[in-house]
């Protein structure tokens, strides 16, 4: 069983939890009360053509154990915010990543970027509670939805709950698969969720086969400012970027160290 299969998995239960507590804790009528949506896929697209970064509060993950079990999220996200990302990734899975609702909360609370629920959606009601808990973002990842009903059926739950949807492929049969759920904004991850093993030409060569009119973002493997010209070059809007950051001694230099390695598209044309 693969990593990818484990958390699957594991979510499954959580998802049975969740249904049995929907009602008692008036999850939807929560989401329809949530805070109004920041816009995430704008934020995404830099007017001048410059990538753009969104920033990751990750505690661990699966193939590289702790990373800062100890970060204050409130802090780390007006960290980011003044280092100038343009919206936010939280990992809310807790099992695997150490994530919560409540890092979600504090984040958006001390920032005013967009905030992505990071986690592995696999039914409606976890959409009912990204949007109850203020995301303004939601991932699905398609090598988690192997029925593209469900896919799609997915991606419309969330449009009719104002979430953006950020859709995650890793390869050619994916990405064909995300672009006909009618993904708007698609994430080219260069991890492989079976092995975890990254490579950064996976994005360069899938990044041409998105459909112009949807935005590109780059997922995994972006360490460096020179990673992040890679992306750019290839014809990144954005990438997304974690364990760099909260690694980094100095989240805000590293952000604006990131930001500065992509100069905007048009630059000497």
């Amino acid at each position: 069983m693969s990593i990818l299969d484990e958390i699957v998995a594991a979510k499954r239960v959580e998802v049975e939890q969740l249904r049995t507590a929907a009602r008692a804790r008036g999850l939807h009528d929560a989401a329809a009360a949530a805070p109004p949506r920041r816009d995430f896929a704008a934020a995404l697209c830099d007017p001048t053509g410059r990538l753009t970064v969104v920033a990751e509060i990750k505690r661990r993950s699966p193939s590289k154990g702790p990373l800062a079990l100890d970060l204050d999220p409130a802090a780390t996200a007006a960290a980011y915010e003044a280092g100038g990302a343009a919206a936010l990734s939280v990992l809310t899975d807790g099992p695997f990543f150490g994530g919560s609702a409540d890092d979600l909360r504090a984040a958006r609370a001390a920032c005013g970027l967009p905030v992505l629920r990071k986690d592995f959606t696999i039914d409606e009601l976890q959409l009912d509670e990204a949007r109850a808990i203020g995301a303004d973002a939601a991932l699905l990842i398609v090598a988690a939805i192997p029925d593209d009903g469900r896919l799609a059926g997915l991606h419309t739950r969330a449009d009719g709950l104002g979430l953006a949807v950020l859709v995650e492929a890793h390869d050619e049969n994916e990405l064909d698969r995300a672009v006909a759920a009618g993904a708007r904004i698609v994430g080219i991850n260069a991890r492989d969720l079976g092995t975890f093993a990254e490579d950064l030409t996976v994005a360069e060569r899938l990044a041409a086969r998105v459909p112009d009119g949807v935005i590109r973002v780059a997922e995994s493997a972006i360490r460096t400012p020179g990673d992040a010209g890679r992306m750019a070059d290839a014809g990144f809007d954005a990438v997304l970027v974690g364990e760099a950051l909260v690694r980094a001694p100095d989240p805000v230099a590293a952000l604006r160290d990131l930001r500065g390695a992509a100069v905007p598209r048009d630059a000497g044309a």
